[in-house]
């Protein structure tokens, strides 16, 4: 068996094992987490009044002008300077929740903008109240619009996640740099780690496709219905 090939087997287990560990639960918290504070931002920027407007927007701006690693070293550095002391994951998960809540909150925003004002009207005939219109009628819509750049969102916040190496969290990509620095095989290594992100990738492609295709579907309900 080719040297590269046995390598690559061998380090198979610990790369998928820290992909299980962390990079996967990293993923999913900081989605769950960041796609709940964009869908308040959202409705702040569009509902609040003006000085939580000012706020969320002042929010949106700092984190989508700033690189997230960056971020990540405010967060993971810079705040112990000021006596807040977090762990690595911790950190990694509060900077991977403030970026996508920043950029989901566009989406979201732009996808309730979306609704025709007339959905409003029909719920408010219908005697329901703010949230009630909100909830049964404006999300469902606006979902439609929002789950593929927001399918996108999470796709990217998968290989992002490699960025929590800088800050000493444990996952995938510190994997494969650890067993780098005591092979020094860096090439096979990177390539390898390269491959299962793309695994990653592809199949939360698929299930995205095939997600667009039950909301399209929902859609055409919607649209047939009126």
């Amino acid at each position: 068996m080719p040297h590269w090939l046995q390598l690559m087997l061998d380090s198979l287990p610990t790369l998928l094992w820290a992909g299980v560990k962390f990079t996967i639960p990293l993923t999913l918290l900081s989605f769950a987490l960041g796609l709940t504070l964009g869908l308040l931002t959202a409705v702040t920027r569009l509902f609040a009044a003006k000085p939580l407007v000012l706020l969320a927007r002042f929010y949106v701006w700092v984190i989508r002008g700033t690189p997230l690693l960056v971020q990540l070293f405010v967060i993971f550095y810079g705040l112990p300077s000021v006596g807040i002391l977090l762990d690595a994951f911790s950190a990694a998960l509060i900077g991977f929740t403030l970026n996508v809540g920043a950029y989901s909150s566009e989406i979201i925003r732009a996808a309730i903008s979306s609704v025709p004002k007339g959905q409003w009207e029909a719920a408010y005939s219908t005697g329901m109240t703010w949230g009630q219109a909100m909830r049964r009628t404006i999300l469902p819509q606006a979902s439609r619009v929002a789950v593929p750049p927001l399918s996108n969102t999470f796709i990217s916040l998968v290989k992002d996640t490699s960025l929590a190496a800088a800050i000493t969290v444990p996952e995938l990509f510190q994997s494969a740099q650890r067993i780098v620095a005591t092979t020094y095989e860096p090439l096979i290594l990177y390539i390898e780690a390269a491959l299962i992100y793309l695994a990653l990738s592809s199949v939360l492609s698929h299930l995205q496709s095939r997600l667009e295709t039950r909301f399209g579907r929902y859609g055409g309900m919607l649209e047939a219905n009126r």
